[in-house]
């Protein structure tokens, strides 16, 4: 699947923006997931562990993190499922 049409799809499951998506799929990158399939798998597993939480927490347009809350989740995310 085309990255555009996955972000798509992700922003319809888990009401992510395109600046939050490239972010977490950056984060990936650098933590020394190379393979595109692997990043993306991992991506939907971050993506369901804070999905209910910040979608019911934050009724906006979409999951919002605050300020560096998302670099905090992804470590907590890292180390808890690393």
């Amino acid at each position: 699947m085309p990255d555009l049409q996955f972000f798509s799809w992700c922003n319809q499951q888990y009401k992510v923006n395109r600046g939050v998506y490239n972010t977490i799929d950056q984060w990936f990158y650098d933590f020394g997931i190379d393979n595109i399939y692997s990043r993306r798998i991992q991506l939907l597993a971050f993506l369901d562990s804070v999905k209910e939480e910040l979608i019911e927490s934050n009724q906006s347009k979409f999951i919002r993190f605050g300020h560096g809350g998302l670099t905090k989740r992804l470590n907590d995310f890292i180390q808890a499922n690393g």
